[in-house]
């Protein structure tokens, strides 16, 4: 068929209101998160509380991270939608229950277990915890370790609601936790007055119950969009099988992923507040990955997966979106890595340098963000390169990839957090700093070879490298006059600060690209924004 100039136009402007509204909801749930935060700051700051509730958390979020969004974007999605763009709609509905079935089993077992093995978990994930915080932590897991497994179905229904194009509620859902915890640390902690231990306690239950909100403000609109539900489940199908065939390698690859991660967490439990801070470093850093990289590629995966035609046809839809998608991640993901480069202190310090959150906690966590700036550009387009291979319905090469830029991660790792701070004589907490730099080097690593093993499948994916040092450039112009605002104006207020010094910088930065020429630069923030059309 003949695509006409309406159809031309509307489907590049249906991929960025997708994009938008995907941001949008990430937006949404992480300003809430970073309240949630300050708040945690303020309350528990890195007290031994705040560290067991850390690991409680980061140990049953396996689950979460192993079963839900992102292996179910990679293997449930791209044939999903593609039934749905062959108008197969009754397979699709039929598909998605079995998939939603076969979830529930898997996460049940696995809640089960990390129940009765809650420490046994601890001995092997942070070594380095005893007595009081080993106990508390053992308490803590126990209770949210059912949570994060309703977390699982709620990346099911991420999974219906974007393929149906319900962008927005997907992600912004995640909102009901932040504000069930944000209620818990208010009540116990501002008005009740209770010590960090009860705290703890308090906010692990909130957690709980935020995630029994989250899944349930989906669950009516994944309802209307999969009705009638038939209830006759076929784990037999040949569409099931092909989501347990992508599901397979996808799940490894997180396992992998996870393995690094808990290591990660292993390492830091050596040091003695490495765990805490890098908890609160990785919430910054999440948040231009999330916005950024996450939102296109979110948005991307369903479009790429519904794309028809012969091979050629294909490949060229492919890297038309994926070249796009990259310009638009890097223009915001350059100036984030900057920002946390050169100001990740007044950035720290604006958003949780509050009550038992010190200034010296604040130098570690810039340490630990700077770290995380090296490899904050290569992670996020490598999402996207990621996203494209499993609407190739390719998930074993990311795998393979993955595998060398964990390998990278810990070996790296473990030289930079633990024997090189006490080479250097310098305070042990340091360590987390090396710990997110190597992650850093090993996500360029990564890059590279998702990058030249698409282009042997799809072609050469245009991206321009002028592009890219004119972004650079701007952005690090805008921080060394950020820097010296900061100088001629020194302010004791953190809040104060930080809007002094980064809304500047966001300005100067966006002036400069503009002047530079820089494509789209204005016209993509504000149709990120929602405020102009294209």
């Amino acid at each position: 068929m003949i695509e006409t100039p309406a159809e031309t136009i509307s489907k590049p402007r249906r991929g960025k209101a997708a994009a938008v509204m995907v941001a949008a909801g990430i937006l949404l749930s992480r300003l809430s998160g970073l309240i949630r935060e300050r708040f945690f700051a303020h309350y528990l700051g890195t007290s031994l509380a705040a560290d067991a509730y850390r690991a409680a958390f980061r140990v049953p979020n396996m689950l979460q991270n192993l079963l839900g969004e992102g292996v179910l974007s990679a293997s449930f999605i791209p044939v999903y939608a593609r039934l749905r763009a062959e108008g197969n709609k009754e397979e699709a509905s039929k598909l998605a229950e079995a998939v939603f079935a076969l979830l529930a089993l898997v996460a049940s077992i696995i809640i089960a277990l990390g129940i009765l093995c809650a420490p046994l978990l601890v001995n092997l994930l942070v070594p380095g915890f005893h007595g009081e915080k080993r106990d508390l932590t053992i308490a803590l897991i126990r209770i949210v370790f059912p949570g994060t497994g309703l977390l699982v179905f709620s990346a099911w229904c991420i999974g219906v609601l974007n393929s149906h194009g319900r962008f927005f509620l997907s992600y912004a859902s995640a909102v009901m936790m932040n504000v069930a915890m944000i209620a818990a640390l208010v009540w116990q902690g501002g008005f009740r007055g209770q010590g960090t231990v009860s705290l703890a306690y308090a906010i692990s239950w909130a957690t709980v119950v935020g995630a029994i909100l989250q899944f349930g403000v989906q669950a009516p609109t994944v309802y209307s969009c999969l009705r009638p539900l038939r209830g006759h489940l076929d784990p037999r199908s040949v569409h099931v099988a092909a989501v347990v065939a992508a599901f397979v390698p996808v799940f490894i690859s997180r396992g992998v992923f996870q393995i690094s991660g808990f290591i990660d967490l292993q390492i830091a439990s050596f040091l003695p507040k490495g765990n805490v801070l890098l908890t609160y470093a990785q919430t910054l850093y999440m948040l231009p990955v999330s916005l950024f990289g996450m939102s296109v590629s979110a948005a991307e995966l369903p479009a790429m997966s519904s794309a028809i035609g012969t091979d050629s046809e294909i490949a060229a839809t492919l890297r038309s979106r994926l070249s796009s998608g990259l310009e638009k991640i890097s223009f915001f993901v350059v100036p984030s890595a900057v920002a946390f480069l050169a100001l990740g202190n007044v950035v720290a310090s604006t958003l949780f340098r509050t009550g038992k959150f010190t200034e010296q906690d604040v130098l570690f966590v810039w340490a630990a963000l700077a770290g995380s700036g090296i490899g904050l550009l290569a992670q996020t387009m490598g999402r996207l390169y990621s996203s494209t291979f499993y609407a190739l319905r390719d998930t074993r090469t990311p795998l393979r990839f993955a595998l060398v830029r964990v390998v990278l991660t810990l070996s790296l790792g473990y030289v930079c957090a633990l024997p090189l701070p006490r080479a250097l004589g310098i305070d042990s907490n340091w360590g987390v700093a090396g710990l997110t730099a190597s992650a850093g080097i090993a996500g360029w690593v990564e890059f590279v070879l998702l990058r030249r093993g698409l282009q042997a499948r799809i072609g050469h994916v245009k991206f321009s490298a002028s592009r890219v040092l004119k972004l650079w450039a701007s952005a690090l112009i805008a921080a060394a006059l950020s820097l010296l605002l900061e100088r001629i104006l020194p302010l004791r207020s953190a809040i104060l600060r930080g809007l002094v010094v980064l809304i500047p910088f966001g300005a100067v930065y966006l002036t400069i690209t503009h002047l530079l020429g820089v494509s789209g630069a204005i016209s993509s923030v504000l149709a990120r924004l929602g405020l102009k059309r294209s």
